[in-house]
């Protein structure tokens, strides 16, 4: 369902050519994403001490904020194609932040779940404060983002973005299951990467896309673009999982295969070494079963795969988005694509 694209359309996809001038998404965002993490933080109006320190722990200002900036910049993007219109909306900031709320929730949610004891280079809250303190405080969050979505006050927009708390639900569902037959295998890992890591991507930019342009096709072209990105973006992230160091990632690495997790990399290297497949049915509980499944992982083609997948899913984003006027803020999106790739941590 996921990952029939065309490759016709790939292939003629060649990269956009434009007169505006290349500009680092970072910096073209910047402006709109300025107070970003205090705003946040004003919307965690929270009376316990022990809870503000909690929600603030995540909120700290370090994170690149690659959720918002893609949507402050859709929005533009969308403003400008709609009509001529440089600013974003009130309404679009404000789905920038609710995105990264929802997208912290999830993290401090996955941490428990994952038992997990280092996220961005430090201890996760589940570690300093204990798992049931941490879910309360992720159920927190999501409650400030809710309160903040309702004050938009457009029903479109409120059922766009609570597809994505319950998308977030579902995959991690799917996450806990597995599946016997190869092909459905791969189908439920995509599927599951959608759920968790791309449907907030997508559906944040298509809620810009409503808020800045009546346009049905212009809503889907934002949706398909966080898509795609959405998924390479959770592609490279599993690659990194077996080729950089620890100390870059800012969590340890093999997390995934100690977490009982088959994704691409260890999808594509079954076919080359089947003997993986009982490994992945039992995920990866017997001893030694983890440092045999990376060993394979790193022998077969696996990386490679998993990256040039991910590379199709970009060329695909920037295939949609093309179909939007041009603008710094579109060349800007393209740019995004190739920095998805590029990423090592």
């Amino acid at each position: 369902r996921f990952h029939h694209i065309s490759i016709s359309h790939l292939c003629s996809c060649s990269k956009t050519v434009s007169d505006e001038k290349y500009q680092d998404p970072f910096q073209l965002g910047r402006k709109d994403l300025k107070n970003l993490y205090e705003d946040i933080k004003k919307e965690l109006l929270v009376s316990t001490a022990e809870l503000k320190e909690m929600c603030d722990y995540y909120f700290d200002g370090k994170g690149k904020a690659f959720r918002p900036m893609i949507v402050v910049l859709m929005a533009r993007a969308c403003n400008i194609h709609h009509n001529n219109s440089r600013e974003v909306q009130a309404s679009q900031r404000s789905v920038a932040i609710i995105a990264e709320m929802i997208h912290t929730a999830s993290l401090v949610h996955d941490d428990v779940i994952d038992d997990a004891n280092s996220r961005r280079g430090k201890m996760t809250v589940n570690q300093i404060w204990g798992e049931r303190k941490a879910v309360l405080a992720g159920d927190f969050i999501l409650s400030a983002a809710s309160v903040a979505l309702a004050r938009i006050g457009n029903t479109t927009i409120i059922s766009v973005l609570t597809q994505v708390i319950e998308d977030l639900v579902r995959g991690e569902f799917l996450q806990l299951g597995s599946k016997e037959n190869e092909n459905e295998r791969f189908a439920h890992y995509l599927e599951k990467t959608f759920k968790k890591t791309a449907s907030l991507i997508a559906n944040s930019c298509k809620a810009v896309s409503i808020l800045g342009c009546p346009d049905p096709k212009v809503h889907e072209i934002a949706y398909q673009y966080g898509k795609n990105v959405g998924i390479a973006f959770q592609l490279i992230d599993d690659v990194l999982d077996f080729t950089s160091c620890a100390d870059r990632l800012g969590k340890p690495t093999a997390a995934d295969l100690k977490l009982g997790l088959a994704t691409g990399p260890v999808l594509f290297a079954c076919r080359q070494f089947p003997e993986m497949n009982a490994m992945i049915m039992r995920r990866f509980s017997k001893p030694g079963d983890v440092e045999r499944a990376r060993k394979y992982v790193l022998q077969s083609d696996g990386v490679q795969q998993t990256t040039y997948l991910a590379q199709r899913y970009c060329h695909e984003a920037t295939r949609e988005i093309s179909k939007l006027r041009p603008s710094p803020e579109r060349e800007a999106l393209i740019q995004l694509t190739e920095m998805v790739l590029m990423r090592d941590k």
